[in-house]
């Protein structure tokens, strides 16, 4: 039975100390140490699983760590994706909430004033004391502007439109985030925890955000997917990937683009040193071997012609022996601390000969197609090594022009042609399979074949996810599950929609990589801004569907 965890103290900093949590089936956090001074913004990075959310609510004190120690400020507020409201209160419910604490300030100040008023002699000293301490207080809270900012904090969110009396069950998810992150906001606690604060944020409302944050005075602690936002924000980076060292979060100063550079720095490094290691435990094992048949050879029996050399042979052979002894000793020490291999990058398989095609050749050609009320006429070409990115706003039709680019929608009118003999592999937003009852290793199998390497050996999908129903796997796990597939046996035109949704910064970092390298066309939809930002390839502008 694990020790109860101190109990907590009051500071400015947030600080977790050696924190560890374990679940029945695993070990979430182990030996986490994290310090968020006052005004500094911590962003949470880290693979699919790595605790990031359980490590908000540690520091939040809605979970206890089985180890270690939180000192926290003791205005402290998580924001995850359930308001902690019941479904009858409305908007207006859950804003007066959050200026409750500034609402009492605002009565207290006004009482101390009329208190301060109608005082005698005997305590005007003492009712001048409450009043400053309220109008210190007041100010702090900024209670002469709590109905603007609130007001403002709204509108910025992207919630205007939103009637106050409507009622938090009829509230739309991206709505109710919105609403959690406004009521924390204008609640104005010391400390702010956010997990993924950008989820159901349009630009604009991301923006408004990052700008909130970049002003706050407190500790901010937040784990997001979105890299635009963490290069917005963060002042610190803190990896809880594993690397090459034995510390549990890996943190780096800066912004987004400061972390990324680090981390490859630390990837290098990381490699130089398990291959210096490999090539010292060659040497090492060679020299075993050869000392040992060199101590084999000096101590066969002589022969009496030689029996002259025999005190000069045992010498070589003892000091031969103290050179095994100790290669032996060095051999047996380098293996027990060497580093792991780093985890391979994502790499796509490469094409075979026998799929080189014209560079002026058309993949697949749309004329003039278009679906009632999803797509608007287009037409479009795709050509070996080409890279579209398609752009346009929600509703445009994105999704709906990949589907007949790939095949699996019929246009309402105009043609799909393709080029004899192409593959068009997709990584549709939700991923479907046919039998959600295979394994993931056998799904691999059956769309690449029995010749591919084995699905772990992808760095894609980890042993213990590879025998299990695909199907009972997470969205994120089963969109690797496809990419595998996809890098194993890449096609000729590559379709990609959404591709960095539930996938972990550092795969999509890896990804975007790959696709430089992909020697086949690009086409994707993406909601990304650091991808779109980053995008070299040509643009294909849609605009919402008119009568078709």
């Amino acid at each position: 039975m694990p020790a109860p965890a101190p109990v907590p103290t009051s500071s400015a900093h947030l600080a977790l100390r050696h924190v560890d949590r374990r679940y029945p089936d695993r070990v979430v956090l182990r030996d986490v140490s994290l310090t968020v001074a006052p005004g500094a913004r911590v962003a949470l990075v880290g693979e699919n699983g790595a605790g990031k959310t359980t490590l908000l609510r540690v520091a939040a004190g809605v979970d206890t760590p089985d180890g270690g120690s939180v000192t926290r400020p003791e205005r402290i507020r998580l924001v995850h994706q359930v308001l902690p409201f019941d479904d009858a209160a409305t908007v207006d419910d859950v804003l007066d909430d959050a200026v409750a604490s500034a609402r009492d300030v605002e009565r207290e100040l006004a009482a101390a004033a009329d208190a301060l008023a109608a005082a005698p002699p005997a305590t005007e000293r003492a009712a001048a004391h409450r009043y400053d301490v309220a109008l210190a207080e007041a100010t702090a809270a900024g209670v002469w502007s709590l109905d603007a900012e609130v007001e403002r904090v709204v509108a910025g969110l992207g919630l205007s439109g939103v009637p106050r009396v409507r009622r938090v069950g009829e509230l739309s998810g991206g709505q109710r985030t919105r609403l959690a992150l406004a009521s924390a906001l204008v609640a104005r606690p010391t400390a702010l925890l956010l997990d993924e604060p950008t989820n159901h944020l349009d630009a604009a409302g991301a923006d408004f955000l990052a700008a909130e944050l970049r002003s706050w005075a407190g500790p901010v602690l937040f784990a997001s997917h979105d890299r635009r936002f963490i290069e917005d924000v963060a002042t610190r980076v803190a990896d809880l990937d594993p690397d090459a060292s034995d510390s549990s979060v890996t943190s780096h100063s800066g912004a987004f683009s400061d972390h990324l550079r680090a981390r490859a720095d630390a990837r290098r490094r990381w490699e130089e040193q398990h291959a210096a290691e490999q090539q010292q435990l060659e040497v090492l094992r060679h020299e075993v071997a050869v000392g040992a048949r060199d101590v084999m050879h000096t101590t066969d029996p002589k022969s009496e012609a030689r029996a002259a050399k025999k005190f000069y042979s045992d010498r070589a052979a003892t000091t031969i022996a103290r050179r095994v002894r100790s290669a032996r000793s060095r051999l047996e020490d380098l293996e027990r601390t060497q580093v792991a291999a780093p985890p391979p990058l994502l790499r796509f398989a490469g094409f075979g000969p026998q799929r080189d095609r014209p560079a002026g050749e058309v993949l697949v050609a749309l004329d003039d197609v278009g679906v009632t009320d999803r797509l608007a006429r287009t037409s479009l070409t795709v050509r070996p090594d080409e890279r579209l990115l398609l752009d346009g706003p929600n509703g445009s039709g994105k999704s709906t022009l990949i589907a007949v680019l790939v095949g699996s929608l019929a246009p309402d009118r105009g043609t799909r042609s393709a080029s004899p003999g192409v593959r068009v592999g997709l990584l549709a937003q939700d991923v479907t399979w046919p039998d959600p009852a295979a394994t993931s290793q056998q799904v691999y199998l059956r769309a690449v074949g029995e010749h591919a390497p084995p699905l772990v050996s992808t760095g894609l999908v980890s042993a213990r996810d590879v025998d299990g129903p695909v199907g009972a796997l997470s969205v994120g796990q089963q969109r690797r599950v496809a990419l595998a597939v996809l890098v194993a046996d890449p096609p000729d035109l590559l379709v990609l929609d959404e591709p960095t949704n539930h996938l972990s910064l550092g795969l999509a970092e890896e990804l975007e990589a790959a696709l430089v390298e992909f020697p086949g066309a690009v086409v994707l939809a993406s909601h990304d801004r650091w991808l779109r930002e980053r995008w070299t390839g040509r643009r294909v502008e849609l605009t919402a569907p008119a009568a078709v």
